[in-house]
């Protein structure tokens, strides 16, 4: 699924769903579709304009980068736009980690 080299995201995208994103925090996790690893998601990986931020179950396409620590979900686009972001969704977002 992933490189192993830290430099090059693997050819082709791959779909999957967010799993959690705190936005306070500017990170979360994407699962890829028929997969169970988590893959760590920063904000600055999210390739959109304006406030960059995903919603858990929200599916995007992403490559991927095998790093020390795991793997890292990089150049990620969404696949459904998200409804309309407000202040409440936001709040909503940020309480979403898990304990």
């Amino acid at each position: 699924m992933t490189t192993g080299n830290i430099d090059s995201p693997q050819a082709g995208k791959i779909s999957g769903k967010v799993k959690w994103f705190n936005n306070a925090k500017g990170y979360g996790f994407i699962v890829a579709d028929g997969d169970e690893v988590d893959m760590f998601a920063h904000y600055s990986a999210i390739t959109m304009e304006g406030y960059k931020t995903l919603k858990a179950g929200q599916s995007v396409l992403f490559d991927t980068k095998d790093v020390d620590n795991g793997i890292h979900a990089i150049n990620i686009s969404t696949i459904d736009e998200p409804s309309e972001i407000t202040t409440e969704a936001i709040a909503e977002s940020a309480i979403q980690e898990p304990a």
